[in-house]
């Protein structure tokens, strides 16, 4: 009796610490009261032994999922086809089958099908196959065969068990979607992790690059024998930006300005051009030749107030500073001006910051006659927000965003003894703001305020220490005006009107 039973295919539930062993049975011991399990599975995972041996203590329930063709021949009652299991006590030693539910499953026609036929087939359908022998059957499946199912799904823990579902295009879409997400075998999961450290400690890079130089050095260092040299730093090609050029037709001229008489400083740009500076005398000789060509004063105080507001938008904040989300907050900028070409520069810059909602208060001290120029452009300024006023007294107490200083002039140096030149220098020097200088005096001069950017129109002069850094604008001299004037020139500015410079 117990041999009948071999090669039969049960699922033993051992309790909840040891869990469910499916397997085909390969040995019963009366005796001793033991089964033995072939190819056994744990919990749904292929264990590492190939048998597994029960006692009667340890089994809580058997159940036979599949008995061989024999053992039905053999018997004297038919075994339906579909049937949820035989439920079986091992007890004493012998086996006592205990017949459970069993329910077959009628299957739901397509719609195509009920179409074609009158009626529906309600014939049961042969059980699937068990876990084991579609684990068999994958092993013997050639290597490039793979058949994607659920190793775990209902249908191999209950293969007689047939839930009726509606078939139809949608439902076996999913159902693909399913199985091909989900239908990975537990076989193709490796048991162990792959030791990453350990395999790359066998690979010697040493060995590997030095083979490589050794075949490269027989076949004549990459020329002659086609392979391609590693080459040392130096020999490497360089590499290029997107916005460099790789062909170069001249090498590249650094020194392309050249004036006759050098001054005490160089500068140089942030591509590396050199920009020497000039003499006062050589700048003022510039100019006049450049108004005598029609560069007049007029143009050359537009071109130098739109540059100097253009820097002056960008020391306060630029976009971020100045857009109509933050009207509540508008840089406010102090103008120092003197009564001359400089101060004249300077109300141009105040007239063009005003214009873009920058609120401008500028110093001029009052006079009795003034140069056409100041007054050309006081006029100018008058037609704008901005506020003037006379008194350094009138000037705000709190400190502002910005402070302009054109106070200075070369040719009247008187003006530094005036009292309200006094005054403006104490109340510049005690606000606290940052200062930009337009057209400083030369570097001979000490500067009255000290500034942390300056700016210089066309060529540079050669300044101190306190002008703090310094910028240069194109304020439109031709080119042919600085040849007339002994100048070789070439335009440092590039694709800019103002351009930084560093001292050399």
């Amino acid at each position: 009796m117990a041999g009948d039973w071999l090669g039969s295919i049960v699922s033993i539930n051992c309790g909840d610490t040891l869990g469910v062993y499916q397997g085909r049975v390969s040995a019963v011991d009366q005796l001793n009261q033991t089964i033995s399990l072939t190819q056994p599975f744990h919990n749904g995972v292929k264990c590492l032994v190939p048998e597994v041996t029960f006692g009667a203590g340890d089994i809580v329930e058997l159940k036979i999922l599949e008995i061989p063709i024999d053992s039905r021949r053999q018997t004297n009652y038919k075994i339906p086809e579909k049937t949820t299991g035989i439920s079986t006590d091992f007890v004493n030693g012998t086996t006592k089958q205990r017949p459970v539910e069993t329910s077959n499953a009628q299957n739901i026609p397509r719609r195509s099908d009920a179409k074609s036929n009158d009626f529906v087939d309600t014939s049961p359908q042969p059980s699937s196959k068990s876990y084991v022998d579609r684990h068999n059957e994958g092993l013997n499946q050639p290597k490039n065969f793979r058949r994607r199912h659920n190793s775990w799904s209902s249908s191999s823990r209950y293969p007689n068990q047939v839930t009726p579902k509606k078939s139809g295009p949608k439902n076996g879409q999913l159902k693909a979607r399913d199985d091909e997400c989900f239908g990975d075998d537990l076989e193709e999961i490796p048991d162990t992790d792959f030791d990453f450290e350990g395999n790359l400690a066998l690979f010697d890079k040493a060995a590997v690059f030095e083979e490589i130089d050794t075949r490269e050095r027989k076949g004549g260092g990459g020329t002659g024998g086609g392979s391609k040299s590693r080459g040392t730093p130096n020999e490497r090609a360089p590499t290029y930006r997107h916005d460099e050029n790789i062909l170069e037709s001249e090498p590249i001229v650094y020194r392309r300005i050249i004036v006759p008489q050098p001054g005490s400083k160089e500068y140089c740009t942030d591509s590396g051009l050199v920009v020497p500076s000039i003499s006062y005398g050589l700048h003022k000789k510039l100019l006049i030749v450049a108004e005598k060509h029609g560069l007049s004063i007029e143009k050359r105080l537009e071109m130098s107030g739109v540059c100097a507001s253009q820097m002056a938008l960008t020391l306060l904040g630029g976009p971020n500073r100045l857009n109509p989300k933050n009207v509540h907050q508008r840089p406010t900028v102090a103008l120092l001006c003197g009564p001359h070409i400089k101060g004249a520069q300077g109300i141009s810059c105040g007239r063009h910051l005003a214009n873009h909602d920058v609120d401008i208060i500028l110093f001029l001290p009052n006079f009795v006659k003034m140069l056409e120029p100041v007054t050309n452009e006081l006029n100018l300024f008058c037609q704008t927000e901005g506020k003037q006023v006379s008194n350094v007294r009138d000037l705000p107490d709190c400190p502002v965003d910005l402070v302009i200083n054109c106070l200075d002039c070369h040719e009247n140096a008187y003006l530094r003894d005036q009292p309200w030149y006094k005054a403006a220098v104490d109340w510049a020097n005690q606000n606290r703001a940052p200062v930009l200088s337009i057209d400083p005096s030369v570097a001979d001069r000490e500067q009255g305020i000290h500034a942390k950017w300056s700016l210089e129109l066309g060529l540079p002069l050669a300044l101190g220490e306190q002008a703090g850094r310094v910028y240069l604008c194109d304020i439109g001299i031709p080119q042919k005006v600085y040849r007339e004037v002994g100048i070789s020139y070439h335009s440092p500015f590039g694709c800019k009107f103002v351009i930084p410079l560093h001292s050399m």
